[in-house]
């Protein structure tokens, strides 16, 4: 059964919440806010850290890529089922159930590697496993957030809030995780991270909110998934932004995968400065994601897309040719706030454009075009980085990008008429 998100009793509020942390008004929203405050810095930990073990068995940066691929790949094969299960399901339970199994697969990564029993093998099915739980938890979370708002104009703010801290998570927890690697090994990390899915388990379970209403009009999975599809494809505004985050996602973002392979053969560091590398990329994203929260509406925000997506691919084509830290740290600091304030920015118009009916299923496909397609940009720049190097492979996708984000620039005018979503 879906939860309604159009009746009941408003969520608690608190006032005095105003300018860029006006979302955190809503009582359910600031639950929330806290408990990812403590999960995602465990996430960000884990992710560094699975990087480094991986490259530490193998160092193979093939090897980065095809764990990367097997960690998202579910997104893709999953995607539509998940979208059509959480425009039915309870979203809180779901939550619920998704924490749990990712606690679970962090705490046996932790006790593998904790033993010196953590094999390429292991970790890639731990990566997969994780995988799969994110194809249902990712749309679950998107969909989730527009119920723990009181206000619909707080939606935006609550988008760039939840990035604002995800991005805090990004700078904390790389940093943290370079030094613990380097002092105790990856295990304290996973274990850390599973301990974390506390705080939003919790989170979860504190919340009030109005009982799920009875669903049981809505189409079966097959035609729901259908109608999900032509709904974003006949959508012109929604296509656009789906088909940019496809490209981004295929041929950009997979920078992140190949920064351990850039820290020891360009930088010649090691875990500190991966973990460096992730806190500037951070430190960018943050403050791109803390901009789009001080922003009051949605207007205009379609043209912030494409001049955020080309910063982004400018700062990764500079930090291909980049031959210091110093100036890669900040390169890689300007790809995190051109990356953000693209994601951000989309993530909040495909909101304001989607039916409430649909906004499960359109945002179950904004997760497969962010996350989805992701593992082939992975194993693409994987291949290109062994056959060619890692500043080529860098270079390739941020040239790319580029021509991505211009041919979005010159259909700018499709969002002109584009109806609000109910």
């Amino acid at each position: 059964m879906q939860e309604n998100r159009n009746t009941g009793p408003a969520p608690e509020t608190e006032d005095g919440a105003t300018g860029p942390f006006r979302a955190l008004r809503s009582r359910n929203y600031r639950l929330f806010f806290t408990g990812q405050a403590v999960s995602l810095i465990g996430t960000w930990m884990q992710r560094v850290a699975m990087s480094w073990l991986v490259y530490r068995i193998t160092l193979s940066p093939v090897a980065l890529g095809v764990v990367d691929f097997a960690s998202q790949i579910a997104t893709l094969l999953l995607g539509f089922f998940a979208g059509a299960l959480v425009d039915r399901v309870d979203l809180r339970k779901l939550l619920v159930w998704t924490q749990a199994l990712a606690m679970g697969q962090a705490f046996v990564l932790s006790a593998l590697t904790l033993a010196g029993k953590a094999t390429f093998s292991a970790v890639l099915a731990c990566g997969a496993l994780l995988g799969m739980v994110n194809a249902f938890d990712m749309p679950a979370r998107h969909s989730f957030v527009i119920r723990m708002v009181e206000k619909k104009e707080d939606l935006g703010n609550a988008i760039a809030l939840n990035s604002s801290l995800f991005n805090m998570a990004r700078l904390v927890g790389p940093s943290l995780a370079g030094f613990v690697i380097a002092a105790v090994g990856e295990g304290l990390c996973f274990l850390l991270n599973g301990l974390s899915y506390f705080s939003i388990i919790l989170a979860l379970n504190a919340m009030k909110l109005p009982p799920a209403a009875d669903q049981r009009h809505h189409s079966r999975a097959l035609a729901g998934i259908r109608e999900g599809i032509a709904y974003a494809w006949e959508n012109r505004p929604i296509r656009h932004i789906l088909a940019l985050l496809s490209c981004l996602s295929l041929l950009g973002l997979s920078y992140v995968v190949m920064l351990p392979v850039f820290a020891r053969e360009i930088l010649r560091g090691g875990p500190k400065t991966l973990g460096f590398l992730m806190g500037s990329t951070g430190i960018g994203a943050l403050c791109g994601s803390l901009l789009l929260a001080a922003r009051k509406g949605t207007r205009g925000l379609e043209k912030a897309i494409p001049a955020a997506a080309g910063l982004f691919s400018a700062a990764v084509i500079g930090f291909a040719l980049s031959p210091v830290p110093a100036t890669s740290y900040l390169l890689v600091a300007l790809a995190g706030f051109g990356m953000i304030s693209t994601l951000a920015a989309c993530n909040t118009m495909l909101q304001t454009l989607v039916d409430n009916t649909y906004r499960g299923r359109v945002m179950s496909l904004y997760t497969m075009a962010l996350v989805g397609i992701a593992p082939f940009g992975s194993l693409l720049s994987g291949w290109l980085t062994g056959e060619m190097g890692v500043r080529f492979s860098l270079a390739v996708g941020g040239v790319c990008c580029l021509a991505a984000a211009a041919w979005f620039w010159k259909r700018l005018s499709v969002f002109r008429e584009a109806p609000q979503a109910a």
